[in-house]
């Protein structure tokens, strides 16, 4: 028997990548090279926790919310169902209705918006708040997204972001998901351990559970 091989559904690290308007772009760059050192390259990365694929923190929109270096690891290591949501332009309670969540704790949604890591989008899906309430009571407990946000680009209430927290849910973004077929898988994409931040770049993959 074969053994089913990871999928990877993160968006990768580049120094064209883009970013939220406004935010820190990501930079890598060689800090020595083996020419200047003898011996090995060292490189260094400067940018924003929440550039490419990443978890968010309660600390991002709460300041007293834990920190990423606070969260459970088990939020983002386990099952997770990918479901299809790419027929709809705004995301509500209503549209997750017709889906078996049961033994569910991980929901990724596959959207509309295309996956398109070098170009911030001028519109995104709206994922309305009220996603928050239906998925606790389905037990979830993590929501990814193949957006670079939850909330519009330009919100300043962060509704859905509040909404998901205050529901116990934690929040998974900008995912690779368009080369992803639904259904059921293992997910792994665990936040480094920074002390004290908001975020975490995160490297996202799935194996398929058959």
């Amino acid at each position: 028997m074969t053994e089913s091989k990871w999928i990877d559904i993160s968006q990768p690290l580049s120094n064209d990548m883009a970013h939220f308007p406004g935010d820190t772009p990501f930079d890598y760059s060689l800090t020595y090279s083996i020419e200047q050192t003898g011996s090995v390259n060292v490189g260094q990365m400067t940018g924003s926790l929440h550039t490419g694929t990443h978890i968010d923190a309660p600390f991002h929109y709460d300041s007293k919310g834990k920190t990423i270096d606070e969260l459970e690891l088990n939020l983002a290591i386990g099952i997770a169902k990918v479901i299809d949501v790419s027929h709809v332009e705004k995301i509500t309670a209503e549209t997750l209705q017709g889906f078996d969540f049961k033994g569910i704790s991980r929901v990724l949604l596959h959207t509309s918006l295309p996956n398109k890591p070098n170009r911030f989008p001028d519109k995104m899906p709206d994922l309305d708040p009220s996603v928050a309430l239906h998925l606790k009571e389905e037990g979830v407990k993590l929501i990814g997204v193949d957006m670079p946000s939850v909330d519009a680009p330009d919100s300043k209430d962060l509704a859905t972001h509040h909404a998901l927290y205050d529901n116990g849910i934690f929040i998974l973004e900008n995912l690779m998901l368009d080369h992803v077929t639904p259904g059921e898988y293992e997910l792994v994409a665990v936040p480094l351990a920074i002390a004290g931040a908001d975020a975490s770049p995160v490297r996202a993959v799935l194996k398929p559970l058959t």
